[in-house]
């Protein structure tokens, strides 16, 4: 008998989200699918049980993430369940993929309109400000490479930018928070003067590819020049063919990134 394979909509039942945040987990490989004929996605239901194991904790639901942001809950609180997940899930960096559907969960009531601008600001804001205390309590290991994290030139969205500094926090590297509003001049800047190893520069999708286009080459140049790693991560409309620098798409390849930078290091230094 061949398997009935669920939709999207069905999944989402099932887990109690949004059809958009089956999407996107599957797009970010953490679902995985079937593509019809037409290009759906289809889901097994082995592979749903899967999921719904492995994601145990109060992250697997999206929406009750988000109810509990705007809960009112202290600071304190916060902190706590982000502990328990990390003792659920074995580690910060699967804290932070876990994390990822909840930031599509907020953007998804802003766009349809149950979510206020206020209350976006609010849960964004108390998410970003937890993220904060948790990476700046993760030691750099000594001679980690440096790195700048900042947001493309007219980008006002931090949030996974926060979630890029608690993996590579964890990963022991030293961070520099340029975040928003630093004009790429200033960044550029820094970059020539030596302070740093690494950028990660992130842009989401409002950001134009124009201008994400012209940033990228300077930034190339700039890092290039510098021998300076060059990271460019987001949902923005980054340019398919980068000069320099390397683009990635989930916190689990921005890990693999982390690990080829290092083994480069290495492999520099024993020469």
């Amino acid at each position: 008998m061949v398997e009935k394979l669920l939709t999207s909509a069905e999944v989402a039942r099932l887990l109690g989200v949004t059809a958009g945040s089956v999407k996107r987990w599957a797009d970010l490989g953490l679902l995985r699918c079937a593509r019809t004929a037409g290009r759906h996605r289809r889901f097994s239901a082995e592979e749903v049980d899967r999921f719904a194991r492995e994601r145990g904790g109060s992250l697997a639901r999206p929406s009750r993430w988000l109810d509990r942001l705007l809960s009112g809950c202290d600071a304190h609180q916060l902190l706590s369940d982000l502990y328990s997940e990390r003792a659920h899930l074995g580690s910060w960096w699967h804290v932070a993929e876990a994390l990822v559907p909840v930031l599509g969960e907020i953007g998804e009531r802003w766009v349809d309109g149950t979510l206020s601008i206020l209350e976006e600001h609010v849960a964004s804001e108390r998410l970003t400000r937890a993220l904060a205390q948790l990476a700046d309590q993760l030691p750099g290991r000594s001679g980690a490479p440096r790195m700048l994290l900042a947001t493309a030139e007219g980008e006002e969205h931090t949030l996974g930018l926060s979630l890029v500094e608690l993996v590579v926090r964890e990963w022991g590297w030293p961070v520099v928070w340029a975040g928003r509003r630093t004009p790429l001049a200033e960044i550029v800047a820094h970059v020539a003067g030596g302070g740093v190893d690494a950028l990660a520069v992130s842009a989401s999708e409002v950001c134009d590819p124009g201008d994400l286009l012209a940033q990228t080459e300077r930034l190339g140049a700039i890092c290039r020049a510098g021998d300076v790693q060059l990271l460019l991560g987001g949902a923005g409309h980054w340019p398919d063919w980068i000069p320099y620098g390397a683009r990635v798409h989930t916190l689990e390849e921005l890990r693999g990134w982390l690990k080829l930078v290092e083994s480069a290091r290495s492999s520099e230094m024993e020469q």
